[in-house]
């Protein structure tokens, strides 16, 4: 899965996404400092089931760190997108198609109002944060609707010629942007559209179903970047004014920050925690120990920097996935090699045992019989759908 991290330049974009990847992306106080896509692989937090069993998980592809898995996700930075993107303002035109494969939006917003629309630095209060979600979302929705609406007509007026399903056809219109198709079903039925006669749709019809899909198949978390510049009632009002949007106050400087001194060894911190330790207090610069108090007391205020949080809302509130440990020995938990629940996969909540099978190898799905919980070593019919942390074993025919 891919998660893009979207907003307009300057207001910590970048920071955040460095702070999720521990990449080093150029950042700096002028717009379109990013000027090509960052792509990096961050990782969202559940507990290992091994303690269950008075295991000890051998990790794979998800490390175990006292005991929490850190399950990898992809995450996509772009430039910063300005309003008229769509039309190839700023540089967006471009770099809006790099967002088809993402699954869902962080969207980082400057809490502060510090930031101007074209992405220049302006005195904190100058512009509404809030203003900032509306205006990206058009964006959003016209690059979706222009790409539905290529050779529409024609295609529209064939399908009822030849009797043919409109889901299909706006699935196979869409297909690089990764919508499935019970998101387009369930968008048609909120949908006032004409659903039999798509050749009558006109262009507000499609930006409308456009909308309506990006709502239900790429759902989006509002990062309140900067935090630390602002008091808890501007978080308040920024939440009460995009409810129902899930707002998120973060500090991604200060993850960042965190992130980098726990590489270092000079700090001891689990990104998401609200509080952190220092390792030798004698390695620090007058500078860092100042920098490290400012960042306790964000943490004292907020409970957290907010940005491993806003990532896992996104993924398991928003997207509703859930996290899946495949084993070959249903009673032990290992794997062929008798490694203890190595691996641990990401997959929409709801999904058949069946599809979470290709997911570990195609053969296993060709060629599926049965899954088997481990907790219950009961069996499972290929329908039978996945629930979070589930340990299986899939049973295949030879």
């Amino acid at each position: 899965m891919e998660v893009g991290v979207v907003g307009k330049p300057n207001v910590g974009k970048s920071t955040f996404f460095n702070a999720l990847t521990l990449l080093d992306v150029p950042v700096a106080p002028y717009p379109f400092t990013t000027v090509k896509p960052n792509r990096g692989v961050a990782a969202v937090r559940t507990p290992c089931p091994d303690s269950e069993r008075g295991l000890h998980c051998t990790p794979g592809n998800a490390r175990c760190v006292q005991g929490t898995r850190w399950v990898p996700v992809n995450v996509i930075d772009v430039p910063g997108l300005v309003p008229g993107a769509h039309e190839g303002k700023g540089l967006g035109h471009q770099f809006l198609d790099e967002l088809r494969p993402a699954d869902g939006f962080v969207h980082v917003v400057d809490i502060t109002g510090g930031t101007a629309p074209d992405g220049a630095i302006v005195a904190p209060g100058t512009h509404d944060p809030s203003d900032e979600v509306p205006w990206l979302e058009e964006e959003l929705v016209h690059w979706v609707a222009g790409i539905l609406g290529r050779d529409f007509d024609h295609h529209a007026k064939s399908i009822e010629l030849q009797g043919g399903k409109v889901e299909e056809f706006l699935h196979e219109k869409l297909t690089g942007l990764s919508i499935p198709m019970s998101a387009i079903t369930q968008a048609l039925r909120e949908s006032p559209v004409d659903r039999a006669h798509p050749a009558r749709w006109s262009a507000a019809d499609r930006r409308g179903l456009a909308k309506l899909l990006l709502r239900v198949a790429k759902p989006r978390v509002i990062a309140a970047n900067k935090c630390d510049k602002v008091d808890r009632p501007a978080a308040e009002a920024l939440a009460g004014a995009l409810d129902p949007l899930p707002v998120v106050p973060t500090s991604a400087e200060a993850e960042l920050t965190l992130r980098r001194a726990a590489r270092a060894d000079l700090v001891d911190y689990a990104p998401g925690a609200s509080t952190f330790s220092v390792n030798d207090p004698g390695k620090l610069s007058a500078g860092q120990r100042r920098a490290l108090e400012e960042i306790r007391g964000i943490l004292d205020r907020w409970g957290s920097t907010g940005v491993q949080g806003a990532l896992e809302r996104l993924i398991f509130e928003r997207l509703g996935y859930v996290v899946v440990f495949p084993v070959e020995d249903e009673t032990k938990w290992t794997d062929s090699k008798g490694r203890i629940l190595p691996d641990a996969l990401l997959v929409p909540g709801g999904t058949a045992v069946r599809a979470v099978a290709y997911r570990v190898h195609s053969d296993l799905g060709d060629h599926f019989i049965r899954a088997i919980d481990g907790r219950t070593q009961r069996a499972l019919a290929a329908d039978h759908p996945v629930e979070h942390r589930a340990v299986l074993r899939f049973v295949a025919r030879r």
